[in-house]
């Protein structure tokens, strides 16, 4: 069956939102409502907007939100050099994330590609 889980780019989405999870489950207790929260928020948003897209009926709608995953996951990164700068993570934690996001990031690239020169529903 072809399903949104079958994306490679909403696969390593999904990896890198668990990864960050992982990452900020020690970062000080004061920023539970600051970076902990809206770098969680701006990761898991990568995802959801490739699965929302998904389902949209015109390429230009699947496009846009591919767009908005494009603006959470710049989002992201600059979350990570944040983190890095005031030390919440290691900079081995945050090479491994941060090349994560780039290789997301020229997935979705692809992925738009793709849907800008097909009119097929979804890649397989």
């Amino acid at each position: 069956m072809n399903t949104f889980q079958n994306l490679i780019v909403w696969q390593k989405s999904h990896e890198l939102v668990l990864k960050i999870y992982e990452a900020t489950k020690n970062f000080p207790k004061e920023e539970i409502y600051g970076i902990t929260n809206q770098i969680r928020r701006a990761s898991y948003s990568i995802p959801a907007n490739i699965v929302e897209g998904r389902k949209k009926k015109t390429q230009k709608h699947k496009i846009s939100f591919l767009s908005h995953s494009e603006g959470s996951l710049e989002e992201v990164k600059y979350f990570l050099i944040l983190s890095k700068d005031l030390q919440y993570i290691s900079n081995e934690i945050f090479l491994q994330l941060f090349n994560c996001a780039e290789e997301i990031g020229k997935l979705i690239s692809g992925y738009e590609k793709f849907l800008k020169q097909n009119n097929k529903p979804n890649p397989l």
